[in-house]
């Protein structure tokens, strides 16, 4: 079971102070967070990094902070490469995971001295077309295909666009050696939002396993492993979260058996978790516009899906919180909505929630990560703040609210002919 805490600011005061709807992220509850991650594989002799998944959270004071505690970057696009430069955090500590890469970006990430985790054998052209050689570090994500099963979200390996099989594996490795590649990474990402400790640690044995045979087959030492992210967090009251001291004993016993008794070591155990680092400490924080009652009662907010789609594109669960009414019974049950012109435009569906009014402030929880990140303009809605509780406890605006300015910035008042 997980208790669903607010953070300790007054959220109702804040909330008419600034008005609604905003995300607000606890910086504090972040860096203990981080602390626990780091303090469960101080073990790893050759090393430990988390490259937090930009994705999940992309603002350059959330980067910052993390970098701060030891933090990389996961970077995926040219934009979140430069975010991560910006904020201070040192080139070998950024990975490039990509796929479909356009070579400006390979080259950029290349010249920046990001690692480039390659998805595809075809990629290793392509990093020589677009930065005349291959670098003297370089990473390949393996897809295990039928060997495993993903989730609901990730989908099935085999279904997946992502990684190298293992004979492409081996191939890329003596490739890749040939040309001048000097130190080895090697990468998976099978899961995600997983609450099942053991899938993580399964994958941590395929990976070490994967060391061997590259060794074997292909006649590489691999310095560094990278676990992927896919840790997930309770978003329910009735899931349990992961623990990270628990993760870090159990890959540790493999780590030890796998790679250090077999002569593979040091190598560096890296993760890209993002969700699990600040998923749970962010809370989107919105007023009740109108309690309409048709064939079903709705509860219509100032928030709605451009905020956070998590629900109506994977039938999400957010716990919810109505402010000042915390201790009153649970007796009626609503749609959550908000104001698009769409009717998966839904934050839940037949929730039990408090008696809801006019005016009542809710808190949708566990919104720090895959949630303003995830945000869109359908019907030109404008995109809203974020704030964030710094380790201090004094509150920062870290975003402000999108104006109409904003929206039509790259918009042509008179059209420009090109052909």
């Amino acid at each position: 079971m997980t208790e669903k805490k607010l953070p300790d600011v007054n959220l109702l005061s804040l909330a008419k102070k600034v008005g609604t709807p905003f995300n607000i992220y606890d910086g504090k509850a972040i860096a203990e967070n981080a602390k626990a991650l780091y303090d469960a594989f101080s073990w790893v002799d050759g090393g430990f990094t988390d490259f937090f998944a930009v994705k999940a959270l992309p603002n350059i004071n959330i980067l910052r902070l993390l970098a701060s505690l030891g933090f990389g970057a996961d970077c995926s696009s040219l934009p979140e490469l430069i975010l991560a430069k910006q904020a201070g955090i040192e080139p070998e500590k950024i990975v490039f995971t990509s796929n479909d890469t356009p070579d400006e970006e390979f080259k950029a990430a290349y010249d920046m001295g990001a690692i480039l985790n390659l998805d595809d054998i075809s990629h290793i052209d392509a990093v020589i077309r677009s930065c005349g050689r291959l670098p003297k570090t370089l990473c390949f994500r393996y897809n295990p295909g039928p060997e495993r099963t993903g989730n609901a979200i990730i989908g099935n390996p085999v279904e997946a666009k992502y990684g190298l099989t293992k004979v492409q594996l081996v191939e890329a490795y003596k490739r890749a050696k040939s040309l001048g590649v000097e130190t080895f990474g090697l990468h998976t990402m099978v899961a995600s939002n997983e609450l099942d400790p053991t899938y993580i640690v399964e994958t941590a044995r395929m990976i070490f396993s994967l060391v061997d045979l590259l060794y074997k087959e292909a006649g590489v030492r691999i310095s560094f492993v990278d676990l992927g992210g896919g840790v997930g967090i309770p978003y329910r009251k009735s899931d349990d979260a992961i623990s990270f001291s628990f993760l870090g004993s159990e890959i540790r016993k493999l780590y030890e058996s796998m790679i250090v008794e077999k002569g593979y070591g040091p190598v560096k155990v890296t993760f890209e978790m993002g969700r699990a680092i600040t998923g749970p400490f962010g809370y989107l924080v919105s007023t009740v516009r109108h309690v309409c009652r048709k064939y079903k009662d709705y509860v219509g907010l100032d928030a709605c899906m451009a905020d956070l789609m998590r629900p109506a594109l994977y039938g999400a669960y957010h716990h919810i919180t109505v402010l000042g009414k915390e201790d009153m019974a649970e007796d009626h049950v609503y749609d959550v909505t908000g104001s698009l012109c769409e009717n998966n435009d839904k934050f839940a569906i037949d929730r039990s929630l408090p008696e809801i009014e006019e005016g009542d402030v809710l808190v949708i929880h566990d919104t720090g990560a895959h949630g303003h990140s995830m945000g869109f303009n359908y019907n030109a809605k404008l995109r809203h703040a974020e704030y964030l509780i710094g380790l201090d406890g004094r509150i920062s605006r870290i975003r402000r609210n999108e104006t109409f300015e904003d929206y039509v910035r790259t918009m042509l008042y008179d059209p420009e002919e090109v052909m």
